[in-house]
């Protein structure tokens, strides 16, 4: 994991403290409400209550009710606002409570957000994150637990990150909210207190016993469009991405079988030359995530992948995913891909 830290790298020396993801994602907020005043916090629930996992708290103490402040709950009257406020000058960070509330303001995303900079020929912008907690874990059922990110890596206009550990939630939540395009930033509730080792309900170890827990306190930024080595190997490439990086190296490190963990980041920009230059050299593709298995992200994975290494390949694609089902509430942990699908997959790649 020594790439992923060197990528994650302040740009100055400064002080370093023990973090969950939470922690360090409301740093990256108090960082940039410090440094621009530009910078808003809203949402519902996200000012006195500190929002439902308290990434927020203590930050409309700190900056009062006009920098963060509660919204009715209305998520399209939250992203439009948003965009309103973006084009004249402001740089909203908005919460959406969970990532399965973004629906009703999906035509604002869509059809006003995403579009703003290029139907205006760059007289607007607009400098909007969007943070939503996503995937299961929480026994939260069908309305608290979805990954919707195919939807917002499908728009034109989007850029759709998810970090796997504090150090990259921190920089990248910061690189979000200095960028001028707007940002979905999607965070998995599973990994907001600590690494998960693929088959607990609950962290293997908090983050502060944890070298990615270990988060600069002051202003640095992850790249927007850079994966990350989470673990090298030579024998299969896996990509992954949140809670399903954890996954993935918990299945190599039990099956013995030296793959290589790509964290993708990412998901749009994505960082192809990562991705191809690992399956050129392994000649094995591993494809994990959390959401449905059709018309998910893994099928874009896959068909770039068979793009650019057809030739390299030496076994065909495999595909680790979510059900095809509504969210099934009482079998969430078989629904997840868990070490044994992931492993299951690895030793086919590497038998074919």
């Amino acid at each position: 994991m020594s790439e992923m830290t060197s990528n994650a790298a302040p740009q100055e020396a400064q002080a370093v403290s023990s973090m969950t993801m939470i922690q360090a994602l409301r740093s990256g907020l108090d960082v940039m409400m410090a440094k621009d005043d530009n910078v808003i916090v809203y949402g519902e629930d996200v000012g006195y209550f500190g929002g439902v996992f308290r990434v927020t708290e203590g930050l409309q103490k700190k900056y009062g009710k006009t920098r963060c402040f509660d919204a009715p709950i209305s998520e399209a009257g939250i992203v439009g606002t948003a965009i309103g406020m973006a084009a004249y000058g402001l740089r909203p960070a908005v919460e959406i409570q969970f990532a399965d509330y973004v629906y009703p303001a999906y035509d604002q995303i869509v059809s006003e957000l995403a579009r703003l900079r290029h139907r205006s020929a760059g007289d607007f912008f607009a400098p909007i994150t969007i943070r939503m907690p996503c995937g299961g874990g929480i026994y939260g059922g069908q309305t608290h637990s979805q990954s919707p990110e195919a939807v917002f890596t499908h728009v034109s206009g989007l850029r759709t990150v998810m970090p796997s550990n504090p150090i990259d939630a921190k920089g990248m939540l910061i690189a979000s909210m200095e960028c001028d395009d707007p940002v979905i930033f999607l965070e998995p509730k599973r990994l907001y207190n600590g690494p998960f080792d693929g088959h607990h309900d609950r962290p293997v170890q908090p983050w502060n016993k944890h070298e990615l827990g270990k988060v600069p306190e002051g202003y640095y930024t992850v790249p927007l469009d850079k994966a990350a080595i989470f673990r090298p190997g030579k024998a299969v490439t896996v990509l992954a991405y949140g809670t399903m990086v954890w996954v993935a190296e918990c299945a190599a490190r039990e099956t013995g079988i030296d793959a290589e963990v790509i964290d993708l980041r990412s998901l749009w920009p994505l960082d192809l030359d990562t991705i191809v230059e690992s399956v050129k050299k392994t000649g094995r593709c591993v494809v994990v995530h959390e959401a449905t298995r059709t018309s998910g992200f893994g099928a874009e994975l896959v068909a770039l992948v068979q793009e650019h290494c057809f030739y390299h390949l030496e076994a065909p694609i495999e595909r680790v995913t979510g059900w095809d089902t509504p969210y099934p509430h009482a079998q969430e942990w078989a629904y997840f891909p868990g070490p044994a699908r992931v492993g299951a997959a690895l030793q086919r790649a590497v038998e074919a």
